[in-house]
């Protein structure tokens, strides 16, 4: 199992020593110690919003793949739908030959809504918008000349686009929710699965995999081909104690603000106990819980390629999230290895 970081580069504002640009090197910083300590990916995400600074993920990314040296480098994910495509690839091609060959994306129609006013587009064509720019993206991907018509962008004839990624194949993987749709979008092109799973049970998205599965299949891909990755939050501390006693003011403000904008309870201790119980999506604890945590993940899900925290946006400092990067690197890759 690849284990990495997604963030969505908290801009931290409110904080009375933290400026914005500060906020943004001690994000390369720890991408940066990611790589040091051996972690397989990290990721950034990409929302219009004051509190955080990823409205530009690629080029946060940019700047990391010049200071890193093997961490493969993600969007997490990219709004596809408000996006042009051959931006999107010219972007993540330039990435790549940046970082040498370590670029990836992922793709999504966005949880969140700000970007569909913002860049004048009709929330009602939410599905259509996606499906006709993930089949132009694509093409691109796959083509050095593509021709291409559309119904939401001015079509191509053989018309070339450079630059050319330095993979054959840019890794595309597709960010899903809870839709069956997404998961059996994802099978019939054979694209590698990023699953949004931030509250109740890891084990009730079974199903939907195992539809992913075996949509892929009756399509003709391998089941190598048929990558599932887990993004959850989470971070790991020295203790469970002591991973709970960081983790959770943070994380109870945080949801308990994002549930008063989309109508879900604010959070309670009762509430968050259960969802770092064993089979709860929460991966919050010491090394050996984690590990244990992502092991029961994996095979709750017939088996996970990939996993990513989200952990820096529960009011942690940067000095733990540094430390948190550590024991992951030294502690919960080993344990899960050994398995």
């Amino acid at each position: 199992m690849e284990i990495g970081i997604d963030s969505f580069a908290s801009a931290m504002y409110g904080s009375k020593t933290l400026s914005s640009v500060e906020a943004m090197e001690q994000l390369l910083d720890r991408i940066v110690r990611a790589d040091q300590a051996g972690l397989a990916i990290y990721g950034i995400g990409e929302h219009h919003k004051k509190e955080f600074l990823d409205s530009a993920p690629a080029v946060i990314l940019a700047a990391a793949a010049a200071r890193t040296e093997k961490i493969r480098l993600t969007s997490a994910v990219t709004v596809l739908s408000t996006s042009d495509p051959v931006r999107v690839y010219q972007n993540f091609a330039t990435l790549d030959l940046i970082s040498k060959g370590r670029a990836e994306v992922v793709v999504g129609r966005g949880s969140a809504i700000e970007a569909y006013p913002l860049f004048g587009y009709d929330l009602n064509t939410y599905n259509e918008l996606f499906e006709e720019k993930l089949d132009l993206f694509l093409k691109i991907r796959d083509q050095e000349t593509v021709s291409w018509s559309g119904k939401y962008r001015p079509a191509l004839k053989n018309q070339s686009v450079y630059p050319r990624a330095i993979q054959e194949k840019l890794p595309v993987w597709l960010g899903v929710g809870g839709t069956p749709e997404s998961f059996a979008r994802a099978g019939a092109l054979g694209l590698p699965l990023m699953v949004a799973v931030i509250g109740g049970e890891t084990a009730h998205f079974r199903p939907l995999v195992d539809l992913y599965r075996e949509v892929g299949k009756k399509a003709g891909f391998a089941p190598e081909q048929l990558k599932v990755g887990l993004h959850s939050p989470g971070y790991v501390a020295a203790t469970n104690e002591q991973a709970i006693a960081d983790y959770y003011p943070g994380y109870a403000e945080l949801w308990t603000k994002a549930g008063k904008e989309r109508g879900w309870p604010a959070v309670t201790r009762a509430g968050f106990d259960a969802l770092i119980a064993p089979k709860g999506v929460l991966v919050v604890g010491g090394p050996e819980q984690v590990a244990a945590k992502l092991l029961r993940h994996s095979e709750a899900l017939g088996g996970v390629d990939r996993f990513t925290f989200q952990m820096d946006n529960a009011g942690l400092t940067h000095e733990q999230l540094l430390a948190s990067i550590e024991i992951i690197g030294k502690e919960v890759i080993p344990r899960v290895n050994q398995h």
